[in-house]
Order: structure tokens, then C-alpha cells, then sequence
């Protein structure tokens, strides 16, 4: 199926995948401060604890078998079209691209931002969209090297990235009762509550991205459940220590608030430490735009490789790199950047519905590939039978609706297309909106590949 595949010493070893994935999931504490400011530092560390459990450890586990069964380029949209059939596995990958509109244009806008506070012009005029399409170019350019490139990448920008949280840590440790004076007791309600679960979930979102690039994984079938659970902890660690150290000086819970890591490490350390965590955000989000790119630009590759896509998609470079795929992903984002106009401050429960619709079927897809294929070689297979892979699905889909149900009357408005204001819009039927354009576009596809069949019969 696939052409061209990269040779054994260009495929991704066990540390840059976990490293690739640790992006792809997580890309720092970065984005957890309001989980604390709503819930307060216990209550925000138990939901940090147990969301990936019922969250996170379930797609893993799920993650984990079927790559290491099925490993190919394509990874979720190759299983679900194996298992439910063409049109559905045509939904899943265009559920993931159009999540991927959101993402890949959303992160390099938090870069600008960072940017901003160091160098404010980075934030004026055309300078933030000017800027943030380069780190989109910057993140093609370093894909078109091949995984690997990006793997070993990671790695690097991985231990950048954690460095000044080593520091911020290792001096809160030693600042017992620094803001005593300010200690202040959270009054959480139940809606704060339920905030601080969605932003724990899109803190643990995307285990499934890294799938996509199976083949250019060296022994992928052993390779991937080590991932799985390896980047599962290091994620886990990474987030509850910088906060806990930051708990034992007392610093009140209201200091914290989105992008605040630098004020606070400023608060605890210094003003040095405080810049460095703000060049530390720059580096996750890069890492993050970076290790998407390699993840999504599988997918309309899968798709040429699979006949449901123009076959040009389907060209690599000597080292395995879809080049026109990850060319496409990067015009696709950088449009979706520049007609939004970095308007991504409320889609996160937009980025929740699409990921979550495809998150779901890709645990049916487990269910119904034990029900048909139980003659498959799984090298890693969840332990306790067709029972406990169709129960590992229910924690988070009941997630996924406690979301769904708790935001469903959300705005997502005004937004801004093209310098005329759009809304508001809610988060749900916006979604809904993206689903059915899905079902239209295979429908389109089929009608465009009718031709190419009869064409290849005549042959």
C-alpha cells in the first residue's frame, strides 16, 4: 500500500516518538493555569491525576493495540475504514483534518502572543499573522526532512521546553509560605468545576495523532505500546510538579490565569526565569505545530494511498516525507490563519466536538475489529476480552457528552472572516455544520472516483 517508504535507519526510534507524542498530546504545563485558578491546587491536582485515567488511559491502551496490529501510514482512518467500512473512515479523517484547521492555525497565534510581551510590535499591524504563517512555513520545511528530523527535533525542543519548570520547581521547593500573606481559599461551584475537567481534557487530547505515521516507525508493533505508556507518565509528572512546588509557597489560586507561568515564575524566582517560560511557550507551541504537521499530513496521503484522494497526495521524497501532503496541510492552515485572523479564543469546545466524534468511532472501530477479525495478530492486546474493549470506551465518551452537554449553548462570536463580523456562532451547530459538509464531500469524492474506475477497468 505504501510507496517509497523511508529506509530502517530514517524511521523514528522509541525516544523522539515519545517526544513527537509528548507535543502532539501535551507540549508542557502551558494551558493548565486555569484548571487551577477555578479549582484551586488540590482539587486541581486530583483532576489532573484521575482525568487521564477515565481520559486518556483508555485511547492509550486503545492507541496501543491497534497500531501495533494494524501499522500503517493513515493510522485512525486506515482502522475505521477497516472496520465500519469506506464512508465512515472517510468521516474520520475528515473530522480530524478539520480539527487540525483549528489547531495548526490557533497555536502559532499563542507564539505571537508570547511574542508579543518580549518584542510588543510582534502583535501590531499584519506583524502577528505575518509571523505566524512563518512558523507554519518553518514547520513544512522542517517535515519535508522526514519523521525522523522531526523525532530527533522533538527531543531537543522537548528538554528547552522543560528546563525553566526544572527551575521553577526546584526554587519553589525552598520558598516554604512565600506568599502566605496571600493564601486565599477557592469557592468552587459546579460549573467551575466542570471547566476545569474540559480544560484537563484538552490538556490530554491527541494520543491517536501519533498513529498516523506507523509506517515510519522502526518496530512499530512493540514500539507503540511502550510510547503510549511512557509519554502517559512523563505527561502526568510534567503537570502535577511544577504545580504542586508552586502550592507550597502559598501563592494564591486568582494569581493564575491563561499564559500566566511567566508572572508566576517571575512572582517565585525572577524576571529572568519569568522570560525564560515565556520563551519556553514560543518552544511548545513550535514543538506542538511541528509534531501536528508530521501527524495530519499522513492523512490525505493514507487517503491518495486508499483511493479516496487525488493520488498526488500520495508523492514522497527519498525519505519518506509526503511532500504535496504536508505542502496542502500548510496552505490549508495557513488560509484558515489568515481568514480568522487569529480569532481562536473560544474554539476550544469546537476542537472537543470534532476530535470527540472521531475519537468515538475510532473505539468502535476497536470493538468491531475484535468482533470480525479475532484472528488478527495483535502483538499488544488490551487484557479481558471483547467486555473490557467495549467498556474502555465508556469513560470517555461520557466525557465527551458531559462537554458536549455543559457547553452546548456556547458562542463561539463575534468572528472575524475577512474584516466582516460573523455571529455569534454556537460551538455546536458549527460542529454539527462541519460533520454534514463530511457526508457531502465523500458523496463528491465518490462521483469523482467513478470515472477513475471504470477508467482503470477499461485498462
Amino acid at each position: 500500500m505504501q510507496k517509497n517508504p523511508p529506509a530502517s535507519s530514517r524511521k523514528l526510534k522509541l525516544i523522539p516518538l515519545v517526544a513527537a507524542t509528548y507535543f502532539m498530546v501535551a507540549g508542557g504545563p502551558y494551558g493548565l493555569e486555569q484548571l487551577v485558578q477555578t479549582s484551586g491546587y488540590k482539587l486541581g491536582l486530583l483532576i489532573v491525576l484521575l482525568v487521564p485515567l477515565v481520559w486518556s488511559l483508555p485511547t492509550a491502551l486503545m492507541v496501543g493495540e491497534l497500531s501495533a496490529a494494524i501499522p500503517c501510514d493513515g493510522g485512525f482512518y486506515i482502522w475505521v475504514q477497516r472496520a465500519l467500512g469506506r464512508f465512515w473512515g472517510f468521516q474520520e479523517s475528515w473530522l480530524s483534518l478539520m480539527s487540525s484547521a483549528f489547531d495548526l492555525a490557533s497555536y502559532p497565534t499563542l507564539f505571537v502572543l508570547s511574542l508579543g510581551q518580549l518584542w510588543p510590535p510582534a502583535t501590531q499591524g499584519y506583524n502577528g499573522v505575518m509571523i505566524a504563517t512563518g512558523i507554519l512555513v518553518a514547520c513544512v520545511l522542517w517535515n519535508l526532512f522526514g519523521a525522523k528530523a522531526v523525532g530527533d527535533g522533538s527531543v531537543l525542543l522537548g528538554i528547552l521546553l522543560l528546563s525553566p519548570f526544572i527551575g521553577i520547581t526546584v526554587v519553589a521547593l525552598f520558598r516554604h509560605s512565600a506568599f502566605a500573606a496571600h493564601t486565599a481559599t477557592v469557592s468552587w461551584s459546579k460549573g467551575g468545576l466542570l471547566t476545569a475537567i474540559i480544560v484537563a481534557m484538552w490538556n490530554y487530547m491527541g494520543w491517536d495523532n501519533a498513529s498516523t505515521v506507523a509506517g515510519e516507525v522502526e518496530n512499530p508493533q512493540k514500539t507503540y505500546p511502550r510510547v503510549m505508556m511512557i509519554t502517559l507518565v512523563v505527561i502526568v509528572i510534567s503537570y502535577m510538579i511544577p504545580i504542586a512546588a508552586v502550592w507550597v509557597t502559598h501563592l494564591a489560586p486568582a494569581e493564575w490565569s491563561t499564559g500566566s507561568w511567566s508572572k508566576i515564575a517571575s512572582m517565585v524566582v525572577g524576571q529572568w526565569l519569568g522570560v525564560a517560560l515565556l520563551i519556553g511557550s514560543m518552544i511548545s507551541t513550535f514543538g506542538i505545530v511541528n509534531s501536528l504537521t508530521l501527524s495530519y499530513s499522513r492523512l490525505p496521503l493514507a487517503m491518495a494511498e486508499a483511493g479516496d484522494a487525488p493520488r498526488i497526495f500520495g508523492r514522497r521524497l527519498a525519505n519518506g516525507a509526503p511532500w504535496v501532503s504536508i505542502v496542502a496541510c500548510g496552505l490549508l492552515w495557513s488560509t484558515v490563519l489568515i481568514v480568522l485572523k487569529g480569532n481562536f479564543d473560544r474554539l476550544l469546545m469546537l476542537d472537543i466536538l470534532l476530535y470527540g466524534a472521531s475519537l468515538i468511532l475510532e473505539f468502535i472501530a476497536l470493538v468491531v475489529l475484535r468482533m470480525r477479525e479475532p484472528q488478527l495478530v495483535r502483538p499488544f492486546k488490551i487484557p479481558g476480552g471483547l467486555l473490557v474493549a467495549t467498556l474502555l470506551g465508556i469513560p470517555p465518551t461520557a466525557l465527551l457528552m458531559l462537554a458536549f452537554i455543559r457547553n452546548r449553548n456556547e458562542q463561539l462570536g463575534p468572528i472575524t472572516l475577512f474584516n466582516h463580523q460573523l455571529g455569534p456562532i454556537n460551538s455546536l451547530n458549527l460542529g454539527l455544520m462541519f460533520m454534514a459538509a463530511g457526508v457531502v464531500c465523500y458523496f463528491l469524492a465518490v462521483q469523482w472516483r467513478k470515472p477513475l474506475v471504470r477508467a482503470a477497468d477499461g485498462d
